[in-house]
């Protein structure tokens, strides 16, 4: 390997794409993140929070449970998310036994997920949190908004 920089891959990437552009194979490389530090798992809340943490993994497992099966589905239930954070919490999902994908042999490829029956244990849980939601409905999107429009003042005060 080439001399070393702060990820230690750059220089190996650019001499393995000279090896394979000397033979015309083009290749496409994709660096995902790795996590740098190991998860505390002290507790069940921490094991938790490690399967469960991303900001769209419980609405995912929920519109997967009623019969959203397809990332297409699954994006136009949850509009906010972008097509690849969606397939990244997918995989996580995926990874964390919580969600099957099945690959149709057609093209265009077709794509379903499923849960698992590991991942249908969570579903009463994700309920209760969300009629909890209900229930205080008026009271958190209260805190919530006041929480937003002090941060934007917050920034508009940056000097």
């Amino acid at each position: 390997m080439r001399e070393a920089n702060n990820y230690g891959l750059t220089n190996q990437i650019r001499a393995n794409l000279s090896v394979l552009t000397v033979h015309r194979v083009y290749c496409i490389f994709v660096v995902m993140y790795i996590k740098k530090t190991t998860p505390t798992l002290n507790c069940g809340l921490d094991l938790v929070g490690e399967v469960l943490y991303g900001k769209w993994k419980i609405r995912i497992l929920w519109f997967i449970h009623i019969g959203n099966l397809r990332p297409s589905e699954l994006q136009r239930k949850i509009p906010d998310v972008t097509r690849r954070v969606l397939n990244v919490q997918l995989k996580e999902l995926e990874d964390h036994e919580l969600v099957t994908k099945k690959i149709f042999p057609v093209l265009p490829p077709k794509v379903e997920y499923s849960l698992t029956e590991f991942g249908k244990t969570l579903i009463p849980l994700i309920q209760s949190i969300g009629l909890w939601g209900d229930e205080h409905e008026e009271r958190l999107r209260r805190v919530i908004l006041q929480h937003n429009a002090g941060a934007s003042e917050d920034v508009g005060n940056v000097v």
